[in-house]
């Protein structure tokens, strides 16, 4: 099916110039199925049933939008509420299977604000002032903000459903349980953890497994909600919230732990923090890590571009391929990895329980502040993360890595049911 026999809006209302040139390229889709509704017009543009979604444009600024700023810009123009769908992470899935043809947009008009992009994200590194910076803009938007749309736990990272049905705070508890088992965590164990978020690993450590854990975190908010909340639960003998960056992390300890934290690090810098955990460990020490990652083949383009996540959530951020990472490790560390779990479908889950909750509170969102523009623009975010798991273009992951004189036997099959977690 091609456009339909309707009559033609005016150029000008249409997008004119734009338009055409963003359409030329979108009717090279082959995979899925796109329906674009402007006024009375309709254009089906793409081969396959599934997956499928509809594009309203409101405004004609929505052409113009993503001709000129490529993927930034349809988030932009989705921010401004130019255009709507009926299912955007169904459309962002499209995109992502269609990513040649997205390359070209990037490439063709969008080359013109390209490198306005790559100048801010070059403004954005992560040098100590940077990543402080980098980290406050996102995690310091308000403790009040984050409590409205995770679970109990205050949770930020991928959950675990095992057993599917299992709600998002055990989900939430079950994950941290098991990179906890991983570590084989006991009351003689220091953990370090480099990134604390709101305290949900540390005290969980703390409660069900014993250790003593010392915690950093380069977000003022989230460390004094952390340290209120494991003085009433009456820990605060066990775990210490300091506010550190990891390079300047001094001591030894016997476990380390990260969970998504390494994204924030940069690409420049994955030595720099590979080196220093293997630095801080015991000789028989473990490390455990939840990453990130984008797919092998997509890394160098994305190490040399710039995304809208870089560009309006996690600013500084840099998402790590698998081979990256064992390169850093192997070329910085005498640590040796001994397990690699993959958690990506969970994060799927998590990120569209996570929105569902969001757009439950858009008032009260709104009450604290937040207009409807940033409100589209987390929505953006959700969507725009959970079609990528779902299309394994990104993935998430637990890695454990161990000193050379560590013995843990191999970490096979399931390591606690749901009901244990609880």
């Amino acid at each position: 099916m091609t456009e339909s026999t309707a009559l033609p809006l005016p150029s000008r209302r249409r997008g004119g110039f734009a338009r055409r040139a963003v359409l030329a390229k979108l009717r090279g889709l082959r995979e899925g199925r796109l329906t674009i509704h402007q006024g009375s017009e309709t254009i089906l543009l793409g081969k396959c049933e599934e997956p499928a979604a509809h594009l309203h444009v409101h405004r004609p600024e929505f052409w113009s939008g993503v001709a000129f700023g490529g993927t930034i810009g349809a988030a932009e123009a989705y921010m401004d509420g130019h255009w709507s769908t009926d299912d955007l992470t169904a459309l962002v899935r499209i995109m992502v299977r269609n990513r040649d043809l997205m390359n070209g947009l990037e490439g063709g008009l969008g080359r013109l604000t390209a490198p306005l992009h790559a100048l801010y994200h070059r403004l954005r590194r992560n040098t100590r002032r940077g990543a402080s910076r980098n980290i406050r803009e996102h995690y310091d938007l308000g403790n009040e903000f984050f409590e409205l749309f995770l679970d109990e736990t205050m949770t930020y990272s991928c959950a675990l459903f095992d057993p599917p049905e299992i709600s998002l705070a055990d989900a939430s508890r079950a994950k941290i349980d098991r990179l906890c088992e991983k570590l084989e965590l006991g009351p003689d164990d220091h953990l370090l953890e480099i990134g604390t978020g709101w305290g949900a690993l540390a005290l969980r450590a703390a409660e069900r497994f014993g250790c003593r854990v010392t915690t950093t975190t380069l977000s003022p908010s989230q460390a004094a909600y952390a340290r209120r909340r494991i003085a009433e639960a009456g820990m605060d003998h066990r775990v210490q919230v300091i506010e550190v960056d990891y390079r300047d992390l001094e001591g030894r300890y016997d476990k380390l732990v990260s969970v998504e934290m390494i994204e924030a690090v940069g690409h420049r810098y994955f030595d720099s923090f590979f080196a220093k955990c293997s630095s801080l460990l015991a000789p028989d020490g473990l490390m455990a890590l939840q990453a990130i990652t984008i797919a092998d083949r997509f890394y160098e383009q994305a190490r040399r571009s710039v995304d809208f996540i870089q560009r309006y959530i996690f600013p500084g951020g840099a998402i790590p391929s698998i081979s990256t990472l064992s390169r850093s490790v192997a070329r910085v560390t005498d640590l040796t990895p001994v397990h690699l779990e993959d958690l990506s479908p969970h994060y799927a889950r998590t990120l569209r329980t996570w929105r569902e909750r969001f757009q439950a509170k858009a008032d009260e969102i709104q009450k604290l502040g937040f207009p409807r523009r940033f409100q589209r623009m987390w929505e953006f975010y959700f969507c725009y993360c959970e079609g990528g798991y779902i299309e394994r273009s990104i993935g998430n992951i637990q890695w454990v890595l161990a000193k050379p004189r560590n013995r843990r036997p191999p970490i096979l099959g399931t390591l606690t049911t749901a009901q244990e977690a609880r």
